[in-house]
């Protein structure tokens, strides 16, 4: 059975926003919430556990102490939750999964920011952003002047369960998209993520410099997980177009 287990119950939120950061294509989602994460100094917050999430045990360079794969973390401050993943999420791992954090949204009044990429050949082009939505999350992203998509696609992966959750139940759900580069971590897309896409649906100001600047070096260290996505296949969090007629 899913459940969080919540470690600082000090917090106080009001209706915050959550970002989610489940690996798919290039690492765009996962990218993004690190990088808000240790932007910010976030504190942890709180464990996810659930009976088709890997049973392993993760550490950190130079931090002897053991976490789970999935954690929630908070900036009280900004309002703000960030869902981190350090592995790939089968799609029926996150049925289970999408039907706890449900009743936690509703709990704690949080608006969903789900992130996933949608495979494009690297060009010397700014990767181009589109935005859905569920219930008032379509306001959400319309209101900054997102882009709606330019074509008929769906979502797969544990990202495209947890958006399916949202319009089964009609509960509140952003989600945006993002060019990504189909074979490795592309901080580049994240970066537009974070700039054209969480910013200005949370008015959040981040700090995205140091995601350029350090491309090369993200791009080694996430370069093992990014093999294990693509061996995933449908484990992957992605966005993909289907064609009017198919």
């Amino acid at each position: 059975m899913a459940r969080i287990s919540v470690l600082a119950d000090d917090v106080s939120l009001s209706e915050p926003s959550l970002v989610e950061g489940f690996p798919g294509v290039g690492l765009v989602g996962k990218i993004a919430a690190d990088h808000l994460v240790e932007e910010f100094e976030m504190r942890h917050y709180g464990n996810v556990y659930c009976d088709g999430l890997p049973k392993v045990a993760v550490y950190r360079e130079d931090d002897a102490e053991l976490h789970p794969p999935v954690r929630i973390y908070v900036d009280e401050e900004r309002d703000l939750l960030v869902l981190q993943s350090d592995v790939p999420v089968h799609p029926g791992a996150a049925d289970e999964l999408g039907e706890c954090l449900a009743g936690w949204f509703d709990e704690l009044g949080v608006t969903p920011i789900y992130l996933s990429g949608i495979p494009r050949e690297k060009g010397e082009d700014v990767p181009s952003l589109y935005g859905v939505g569920v219930g008032d999350g379509v306001a959400r992203i319309a209101e900054p002047g997102i882009a709606a998509p330019p074509e008929t696609g769906l979502v797969s992966g544990p990202t495209g369960v947890l958006l399916s959750t949202a319009v089964e139940t009609d509960r509140t759900a952003v989600g945006l998209v993002v060019e990504s580069d189909p074979r490795f971590p592309d901080p580049e897309a994240a970066r537009v993520l974070i700039r054209e896409g969480i910013e200005p649906i949370t008015g959040l100001d981040v700090p995205v410099d140091d995601l350029v600047e350090r491309a090369e070096g993200i791009r080694q260290a996430k370069e093992r997980l990014a093999k294990r996505m693509q061996e995933a296949g449908e484990e992957s969090t992605q966005a993909r177009p289907i064609g009017m007629y198919q």
